[in-house]
């Protein structure tokens, strides 16, 4: 759908050349590829729908969840605009097909950074109680995200204006063969992005690739260890007397026998991030490597946004799970950070006070340190 070329006069902005009509050298064979334009942004719309029903749940939380049901809302609109125009075709249409992706691959362009520094800053005050950003009701914290989510598209809006010229660009082939193209622009940023989070992660986890198995079937016992009782009680420090009454019982060696060779904090938060988003990762470097020129529009999406909204809360747990433990104050995310602190910490070294219900003893509570 584009050459990938890149316009040497604006070094500084990687575009390409979308294909938008093309016909042979005698003019015989005339093909529009506005349907299929259309047809990528209806999977592209798909994708949101999945996505957003996995994250439905944390849709209001945060400022990236706003900016996901944003880009998800701009797809829809971008998709129905495409299809107004194949219905009305060229000469019937207000805008043209190359105003359209233009101005959209312009816009989607200049969001990736604003939005990974407001939300990186959404997630850093959240803790701070002492901060009047971080006291802030939920009502206020949404009517907040969305002030500001509506200022990054207007100001991506007011660029993509101010930076983009619509124009049909007739192209020749040596065949002889002509078409008609338009310019779009790459999100470098987030181009860059992937590929530099790609090397992170391979390069942090490659050194332990013979222990990372184990590792993941610890993982993957404390996470279902971990269900069970918030079926019940909703408490992870329940979940730690558990794991540590069924260690010192003997019930399930594995868990000691890793004891010695539990990963630092950084590298268990990295395998917890990788086993989630490394597909995505590598799909993504693959069509890199492969040459395949993809336009901001489709790039920039809310699988791109989850994974990094899942860096950033990463990051910011790693930082306060030093001083407040796993139980600091962030929104849910696809990733389990909590299972992954606990295979690095492990769960028997805390003497955290829990309280248990003693049944024959009616209604007195009985406090358990572990």
């Amino acid at each position: 759908m584009s050459t990938g070329l890149p316009i040497p006069q604006e070094s500084h902005i990687v575009k390409m050349l979308g294909i938008i009509e093309h016909w042979d050298g005698k003019g015989s064979c005339h093909a529009d590829n506005t349907g299929h334009y259309l047809t990528l942004m209806l999977f592209k719309a798909g994708l949101d729908a999945t996505v957003l029903f996995l994250c439905w749940r944390r849709l209001h939380t945060s400022f990236l969840s706003m900016c996901g049901l944003s880009i998800a809302m701009a797809d829809v609109v971008m998709a129905w605009s495409l299809t107004t125009v194949w219905f009305l075709g060229s000469q019937q249409s207000p805008v043209s097909v190359c105003f359209l992706l233009a101005h959209a691959s312009a816009t989607y362009a200049a969001l990736p950074l604003p939005m990974m520094c407001l939300g990186l800053l959404d997630y850093i005050s959240e803790d701070n109680n002492n901060n009047c950003i971080g006291n802030q009701s939920p009502c206020c914290k949404s009517l907040r995200n969305m002030v500001f989510t509506l200022l990054v598209w207007v100001l991506a809006v007011v660029y993509s204006f101010g930076s983009v010229t619509p124009d049909l660009l007739e192209i020749e082939y040596s065949g002889g063969a002509k078409a008609l193209v338009c310019e779009v622009q790459e999100s470098t940023l987030a181009v860059y992005f992937v590929l530099g989070l790609f090397i992170a992660v391979t390069s942090t986890l490659l050194p332990y690739w013979s222990r990372i198995p184990r590792w993941m079937k610890e993982a993957n016992r404390l996470s279902d260890q971990r269900e069970e009782p918030q079926e019940n009680q909703k408490s992870d420090l329940l979940f730690n007397s558990i794991m540590y009454t069924e260690t010192e019982s003997g019930e399930d060696s594995f868990l000691v026998e890793t004891v010695q060779q539990r990963p630092p904090l950084f590298l268990s938060l990295t395998l917890g991030f990788a086993s989630i988003w490394m597909p995505y990762l590598i799909i993504s470097v693959v069509c890199q490597l492969l040459g395949f020129g993809v336009p901001a529009y489709i790039i920039v999406n809310l699988l791109w946004l989850e994974s990094t909204n899942s860096l950033l809360v990463g990051a910011v747990f790693w930082v306060k799970s030093n001083r407040l433990g796993p139980y600091c104050r962030l929104p849910d995310d696809v990733c389990l950070w909590r299972v992954y602190w606990h295979l690095s910490r492990g769960t028997h070294q805390q003497k955290l006070p829990i309280a248990v219900f003693n049944p024959s003893e009616g209604k007195r509570n009985t406090l358990l340190y572990v």
